[in-house]
């Protein structure tokens, strides 16, 4: 303290001007990665184009996560740039490569080994009246390993020196070529785009994710081509309509979102909410126990009804949504981009293009239908149609397995094993009764499997439970008072984009035994959130703690000068036994 307040009493006093800040390096080196600059051109003139490169250098095994769209929390490497005067471009970032990470079980985008990030940059016509410019370059991001991660925020600088423009030395390296945002989403006009998302519907018929259902389509259009013209025309048109009906709530949705919130549709939010994800694979394990022959949904019995049943015309609308909902997973790269040009346009002619892509979708299934003889032209039904039925059953469930790596990881075991109790539900309802079968036997059974499936959900399906130790925010306030009044501390550092701090949350934290233990010893456990780089939990687990990264949690013991460091997923063990050595609450308030 006395060190304080001498230099805040007498610094004033000896130095007279405040000293020039020190200048940045234009290299560091870490123990995971080495960063160093290098300019294009040794002198560059006035009104002139360079750049800077910054070359990474990284650990085996470590990487930066490289797209904003996979990286946890947004934690993609980010590249900010400042100089007085200096006309900035946007970074050229070499290619991603694909990295399996084992604790979301997802595929992200990454750069790891040796790359090279380019800052291109312009000097301006005021710059012959100068010698140089400083620059500033600010590194920010996530670097993780298969264990660990930690949170970069570095600051380089170099210096641009400007020269006559006759004085220019030779390029030390060439600039790649731009892969800004303007790449990824081509300004079309209506012409081209409109014609396009026609296009973009009709590739839907051919995606994986309809596959399995092609067996059901094409048993409603043999069922067709028995029908009157008439009849055979108005079942495929509604086949049609059901597929438009998709995309017409899609438009609403975006109409509602545009006028009502100001945002946009963007593809893939619905992927987004893990209730839709996890029904949509446990409507997957349904229909594939159909198409295995488990139960039956009257197809095509249900063309044979009486024209004016209207079963068989709601069928063919359903079939046609169902059609319409498969196609989704699969579609990411098609419907992303055409949905990404709509946003930008009025809403009359986005709503255009999104239902065109539904009537790209149906038009063959309207040309089918209106013209009997190619009907006629389709194969009789046979043994090869329920081999194919079944063989498009076990492409149903790849399609589930792809659906189910985006629920989040606490909640996938449930998901497996409700999915087998699902099934074997259905194999209740359509394999232990049959047509012979009497109505209260029936009945019986089916609404035993409802009973068993729905009971079921509410057990292994529910929403996350609150945690079972009271985490209290960080505050180093609070937390220097409980170990100076001999209060055992534990502080779990954590964050949202930290997939290791998830699985120790579920391993070691979820467990009901340290958390007895935890309530037990009367410890202040604290949750140290360092998603953001300026909190103050981030900044005491680096310059307080000299911590690297994360997952890491510290144990205050009472006594000890030093905190007992548990770093990684596996302290399960150790923290057990740390905990069980303190004594109990209650004992220490007697000592007391």
């Amino acid at each position: 303290m006395a060190v304080f307040l001498l230099t805040g009493v007498f610094g004033p006093a000896v130095n007279a001007e405040d000293p020039e800040p020190e200048p940045l390096p234009e290299s560091i080196k870490s123990d995971i990665v080495s960063i160093s600059l290098q300019q294009q051109y040794e002198t560059v003139g006035p009104d002139q184009s360079s750049a800077v490169a910054i070359r990474f250098v990284l650990k085996e095994n470590w990487h930066f996560y490289a797209s904003a769209q996979t990286a946890p929390g947004q934690m993609n490497l980010k590249i900010k740039t400042k100089a007085e005067g200096l006309i900035f471009q946007e970074p050229i970032f070499p290619d991603s490569e694909a990295y399996f990470d084992k604790a979301t079980k997802k595929n992200l985008d990454v750069f790891s080994g040796t790359f090279t990030v380019y800052v291109p940059f312009k000097t301006s016509e005021a710059d012959r009246q100068r010698l140089q410019r400083d620059i500033t370059i600010d590194i920010e991001g996530a670097a993780c390993s298969d264990v660990m991660c930690r949170l970069v925020n570095y600051s380089l600088g170099t210096k641009v020196k400007i020269g006559p423009a006759t004085q220019i030395s030779e390029a030390r390296f060439v600039l790649p070529e731009s892969k800004g945002p303007s790449d990824d989403k081509a300004s079309y006009s209506a012409p081209i785009a409109l014609p396009l998302a026609f296009v973009a519907g009709l590739s839907l018929n051919i995606m994986p994710c309809v596959w399995p259902i092609l067996p059901i389509i094409i048993m409603r259009l043999i069922g067709q081509a028995r029908e009157s013209k008439k009849r055979a025309i108005g079942l495929g048109l509604s086949f049609c309509l059901g597929i438009l009906l998709f995309f017409a709530a899609l438009a609403a949705l975006n109409i509602v979102l545009r006028l009502g919130y100001g945002t946009s549709l963007q593809w893939g939010d619905h992927f987004r909410n893990p209730a839709l994800i996890i029904g949509m694979v446990a409507l997957l394990v349904v229909l594939s126990m159909f198409l295995f022959g488990v139960f039956s949904i009257g197809v095509p019995a249900g063309l044979t009804e009486k024209a004016g049943s209207g079963r068989g015309y709601s069928g063919s609308v359903g079939t046609g949504f169902l059609a319409a909902v498969l196609s989704t997973p699969c579609s990411f790269a098609i419907l992303a981009a055409a949905l990404a040009w709509a946003q930008g346009q009025p809403l009359g002619l986005s709503t255009a293009a999104i239902m065109l892509i539904g009537v790209g979708m149906a038009a063959p299934y309207a040309i089918l239908t209106s013209m009997p003889k190619l009907l006629s032209r389709l194969p009789k039904p046979g043994r090869w149609m329920e081999l194919f039925k079944q063989g498009m059953g076990f492409l149903l469930l790849v399609v589930a397995v792809k659906l189910f790596g985006s629920v989040p990881i606490e909640r996938r075991i449930g998901v497996l094993y409700y999915a087998v109790i699902l099934g074997f539900c259905v194999w209740m309802w359509g394999g232990w009764v049959s047509f012979a079968t009497a109505a209260i036997k029936k009945w019986a059974v089916r609404c035993t499997a409802v009973v068993i499936a729905v009971g079921t959900a509410f057990w292994f399906l529910p929403t996350p439970k609150a945690e079972l130790i009271a985490w209290q925010k960080y505050e180093p306030a609070g937390i220097e008072a409980s170990v100076a009044q001999g209060r055992p501390v534990l502080i779990k550092f954590t964050a949202d984009w930290c997939a290791s701090c998830a699985v120790v949350d579920k391993t070691v934290y979820s467990r009901m035994g340290i958390a007895k233990l935890v309530k037990r010893k009367g410890l202040l456990a604290v949750k140290a959130d360092t998603t953001l780089a300026d909190s103050a939990a981030t900044q005491d687990l680096k310059n307080i703690y000299k911590e690297p990264g994360i997952p890491v949690s510290l144990l205050f013991i009472p006594g000890r000068a030093e905190p007992e460091r548990l770093h990684g997923i596996l302290i399960g063990t150790k923290l057990k036994e740390l905990l069980e050595a303190l004594p109990d609450k209650e004992s220490s308030s007697r000592l007391d």
